[in-house]
């Protein structure tokens, strides 16, 4: 009876551990895998390395950063990607005001990596810079008509609405899946803003009407054109920095425009006349 007993509760075992051996593993599904975006963390306490810089020395320094970059795209439309346009502008900026030879200039990124917010103005910094410039590009979703460039100060508050989502979606980009990968914690970058010399601002915002003035008949701006935010990547306490907004590459004509050689051009050349000039005061002053 014993031996019935033990053999009904053995052979339902066997037949399982048979079943298991005899068939092919059933595969994990990838269903969801490729929805999680994975980076290399910077190091902690890791510089990244300062770039090159060309020029006469002894001349001011501007110091170019193209946004975006690495894992991080920024906005896209018109089959363009943000990361991408912009530093093709840096470069071709770079490239104008080398040809100049009366300034200074480097760029934080010349090719796809990515660097955290206070990267970018630290490279500024430690190269003791005299002028830092962001440059970006912007998306309207599905607002295909919305154009025009626009330049950003610091500020504590945003001057519109619309500023106040620019600086939100701007500054998200140092997070992964939620994971806020800089050091400074929103409670320091706000005594940060404090602590920010008023002539620094003064000096931004004589860069800001400077890009304005030189770009009227060259360049498209927004019919709010000059803003101000919150945006961690003017945060350098000591050295006057803007962020230019190109333009809205979801807009067709715009997206054209910023993508080709003339459009770069003509970037180029108001830019680096806008700097020469904020240089040539700055001496006088």
């Amino acid at each position: 009876m014993r031996a019935q007993i033990l053999a009904l509760l053995l052979v339902p075992l066997v037949l399982v551990a048979i079943l298991v051996a005899t068939t092919q593993r059933v595969p994990v599904p990838e269903i969801g895998r490729a929805y999680v975006l994975r980076a290399e963390l910077p190091k902690v306490d890791a510089a990244p390395p300062l770039p090159r810089v060309a020029g006469q020395r002894g001349k001011p320094l501007v110091v170019i950063d193209a946004g975006h970059g690495g894992h991080d795209p920024g906005a896209s439309g018109q089959g363009l990607i943000e990361k991408a346009l912009v530093l093709a502008l840096a470069r071709s900026l770079r490239d104008e005001i080398e040809r100049e030879g009366d300034v200074r200039v480097a760029l934080t990124r010349d090719d796809d990596r990515y660097l955290l917010h206070a990267e970018r103005f630290e490279i500024a910094r430690r190269l003791d810079a005299d002028l830092f410039l962001s440059i970006h590009a912007d998306s309207a979703g599905d607002s295909s008509e919305v154009t025009g460039a626009s330049i950003y100060t610091l500020s504590n508050e945003a001057s519109s609405d619309a500023a106040a989502r620019f600086a939100e979606r701007e500054n998200a980009s140092d997070r992964i899946n939620g994971l806020e990968l800089g050091q400074q914690t929103d409670a320091v970058s706000s005594i940060l803003v404090e602590l920010s010399q008023r002539r620094t601002q003064e000096q931004s915002a004589e860069f800001s009407r400077l890009i304005l003035r030189e770009g009227q008949g060259l360049l498209s701006f927004h019919p709010q054109s000059q803003r101000s935010a919150a945006l961690k990547v003017l945060r350098a306490p000591d050295v006057p920095s803007v962020l230019f907004e190109s333009g809205f590459i979801t807009n067709e004509a715009e997206a054209r425009r910023l993508s080709s050689p003339e459009g770069r051009r003509r970037f180029a050349e108001t830019m680096a006349r806008a700097i020469r000039i904020y240089f040539a005061r700055q001496s006088e002053s």
